[in-house]
């Protein structure tokens, strides 16, 4: 086989289908491989024990400080078909996480995206550090994630079909969206502004059922919202003022900044696991600013000829969409626009709240990742994919290493300790709790496992322990026996996290090799001695 021969084979082979099909199965096994193999974090735990009692015990309603409901039926679901555990906990996410790159293939479709400008779009979207954690997480933040695409989705083919189902699908995003988690109103002001910015510009120009559609649609919005806010009709108290207290509480904890961060929090997580496609994004918004929104050199040719006034009913070059007058309309550059705006309006909502979360990123890196994508030549999704080593060695850092990690998007995590710890629980007949810290452990003893254990909720007596003869002891380090007869005393993490404090001398080592002492909340396990012989 000659040198061409064997390059066109190469080309064949590396068809746009089959490297899509190929990013997809990369992020399927990013996303599925070993997926318990981290224990819960703190919230991951009380959202599949709240799950296990909505099935076991059928009690639910919803508070705002656990965010919607949606989560806990869909897990309460899962559990109910393939058993409780951590693994089917985060299956759902892992889903929904995958689903983001089948759903950029219809915006390639519709001509908001080009080929090079998909598969990037992809690949980020498949290794990206975020996605991929945030992906095997039993949060919402991945549920907001997808149901906003669909949304996109649904509104771009609204808008292209007009037909009334693409109105229907985007009401169900957002209902399901908004049973999902308060921050989906975020997405629907950055959306709903910019549709407004589309009709007044005409650059859009709304179907003429549009009245109808949205009609339809918000029926379907308000139909799901009201069946998951009011538990299936178990609570419909929770439909009159359920709002209200989502609102105060979500305002408290943002003036309370209960969890709180400087402005430019989400920025360092950009560039602690992101710089690649944070720099790129950077690059992109240049391009297009110094580009001053003139388009594509197709948008171009035709500004020239209407400003000459020749014949613009000679075909037009490809990639541009649409001529109305003397307005054109470039599909790339209106999407990039709208990233733009998406991107600025989000990462401005999230540095002004209050909370700071790690996996809050996910509703900046979305919109951050089309970014990046724009004008995608060869050259720069060469570098694209070269820098993606970066991200790829990251996700492999923080979701695939099973120890305690030094990084912040870990936030509070139960440590790899406690599986020492829940080994010594297994051979044990009774145990007690001596503390008011002791999650995640009523997940992981549940059910018939549960009656082994005495919770507490804080220090008792000594001699509270004696009579119960328990086998193991568990205290909170701060609220601990000095010891206890006929126990052997040990100290563990429960959970830890990255400290600051600790690392705040040593940044620049740090980042080359995110190592270092963590922050961390102890418990005393005591152990009964063994009898000597």
């Amino acid at each position: 086989m000659t040198a061409a021969g064997f390059y066109d084979r190469i080309r064949e082979q590396l068809s746009y289908e089959r490297l899509f099909f190929l990013i997809f199965l990369v992020a399927l096994g990013l996303r599925f491989y070993q997926l318990d193999l981290k224990l819960f974090h703190h919230d991951e735990a009380i959202h599949a024990w709240f799950s296990y009692r909505l099935l076991t015990e059928g009690i639910y309603t919803y508070d705002p400080m656990y965010h919607g409901p949606l989560l806990y039926y869909v897990t309460a679901g899962m559990f109910s078909v393939f058993g409780d555990s951590d693994l089917v906990g985060r299956v759902v996410p892992a889903l929904l996480g995958l689903a983001l790159i089948p759903l950029l293939y219809p915006i390639y479709r519709l001509g908001y995206l080009d080929k090079r400008q998909t598969l990037i779009a992809a690949l980020f979207i498949a290794v990206s550090p975020g996605m991929v954690y945030f992906s095997r997480f039993l949060r919402n933040d991945i549920f907001i994630i997808f149901f906003t695409l669909v949304l996109l989705v649904s509104l771009l083919y609204y808008f292209e079909r007009r037909e009334t189902k693409y109105a229907l699908i985007a009401g169900a995003a957002v209902g399901f969206g908004m049973s999902s988690k308060e921050n989906m109103p975020i997405v629907l002001a950055i959306f709903g502004s910019y549709l407004i910015y589309l009709i007044s510009t005409r650059r859009l120009e709304l179907p003429k059922r549009w009245k109808t559609d949205l009609l339809f649609g918000a029926l379907v919005t308000v139909g799901i919202m009201a069946a998951f806010y009011s538990s299936f009709g178990a609570h419909p108290e929770v439909l009159a003022d359920g709002w209200l207290k989502a609102i105060e509480h979500w305002t408290a904890m943002h003036q309370q900044e209960r969890l709180g961060g400087p402005p430019f929090f989400y920025i360092i997580f950009f560039l602690l696991y992101e710089v690649p496609i944070f720099i790129l994004a950077v690059f992109g918004i240049g391009q297009f600013l110094a580009g001053n929104g003139r388009g594509t050199r197709a948008v171009r040719e035709i500004r020239r000829r209407l400003a000459r006034k020749s014949d613009t009913a000679a075909p037009l070059p490809q990639d541009l969409d649409e001529v109305v007058g003397t307005r054109i309309f470039d599909r790339r550059e209106e999407f990039m626009r709208f990233s733009i705006y998406w991107l600025v309006l989000s990462v401005g909502a999230y540095a002004y709240i209050g909370e700071k979360v790690p996996w809050l990123i996910l509703h900046q890196l979305l919109p951050l990742i089309f970014v990046a994508v724009y004008a995608m030549t060869t050259k720069k999704a060469a570098i694209a994919v070269g820098a993606s080593i970066f991200l790829i060695a990251m996700t492999w850092h923080v979701g695939f290493v099973p120890v305690d990690i030094n990084e912040p998007i870990v936030q509070v995590q139960n440590s790899e300790d406690l599986r020492e710890i829940m080994a010594m629980i297994d051979a044990s007949e009774k145990v007690a709790i001596a503390s008011d810290t002791y999650w995640p452990l009523p997940w992981y003893y549940r059910g018939e496992q549960a009656s082994k254990i005495s919770y507490y909720g804080g220090k008792v007596d000594e001699s509270t322990i004696y009579s119960q003869n328990f086998d193991m002891v568990i205290a909170y380090d701060q609220d601990t026996y000095p010891s206890l007869t006929g126990y052997d005393k040990e100290r563990y993490k429960l959970s830890y996290w990255f400290s600051y404090y600790d690392n705040q001398d040593r940044i620049a080592e740090y980042y080359l090799m995110r190592d270092g002492k963590t922050g961390s909340m102890n418990i005393d396990v005591f152990t009964k001695k063994a009898p000597s012989l």
